[in-house]
């Protein structure tokens, strides 16, 4: 089942897209709020997708989704909107999409399409890393990015961090996604995660990387196709 919230103030659009919902599929559980701030209040990280109007009442969408991302980094968020000029921002907060009101079927099915496409690769696969005597498991889908200090590999995820030994190259190859970009020789980096380019910095969670002059160029393409689903 996929979990799935839509945060819209105008009834009508709600009902819409939950009937395109349906009719896409009968595997979704949805809920709705009429504002940002009722859908953040007591927030827990269960969602898988979250539809979100811009223009709202006491917060809009581009706020909320800030406080969102506070609270929720892998949620795959699709902003709503008639101010199209105003989607270009999702960049900011690592918005998957965005929908033009008003929504045509034909147009939410096709960027649908890409969501759970995307859910399908990050959520399923593990990875067991040795640490110490111990090996642990970790989502692939859960790990915000790699560091190498010398030849201790630091695995920074949604859980914490856990240490290894070995070498980027075997990380890149035992990880196996496209998803994964260097930014410099020291770090590899989930995509899904960046949520701004900050001069020579990706921000990835609380975390600024800096990004290398020789592998800035080819990390922003990475983020850029990334986004805008190429």
């Amino acid at each position: 089942m996929i979990n799935v919230a839509i945060v819209e103030d105008d009834s009508r659009e709600q009902e819409v897209l939950a009937e395109y919902l349906s009719r896409y599929s009968d595997h979704f559980s949805i809920r709705t709020f009429k504002t940002a701030v009722e859908f953040l209040t007591g927030y827990k990280p269960n969602y898988d997708i979250v539809f979100m109007d811009i223009d709202m009442p006491h917060m809009d969408g581009m706020e909320a989704a800030h406080k969102l991302r506070d609270l929720d980094k892998a949620v795959c968020l699709i902003f709503v909107t008639n101010m199209a000029q105003f989607a270009v921002k999702g960049y900011e907060v690592s918005a998957f999409d965005f929908l033009v009101k008003p929504v045509a079927y034909a147009n939410f099915s096709m960027k649908l399409d890409r969501v759970m496409n995307h859910l399908a690769t990050r959520t399923d696969r593990s990875v067991l890393i040795s640490s110490g005597e111990n090996k642990k498991k970790i989502r692939v889908g859960d790990i915000l990015y790699v560091e190498i200090m010398r030849h201790k590999i630091i695995y920074h995820t949604l859980e914490g961090e856990t240490e290894s030994y070995g070498t980027l190259k075997n990380v890149e190859e035992m990880l196996d996604d496209p998803l994964f970009v260097r930014c410099n020789s020291c770090y590899l980096v989930n995509l899904r995660f960046v949520s701004a380019i900050d001069g020579n910095f990706a921000v990835v969670g609380e975390d600024r990387l800096l990004m290398s002059a020789r592998r800035k160029q080819p990390f922003e393409k990475a983020l850029t196709d990334y986004i805008c689903g190429e």
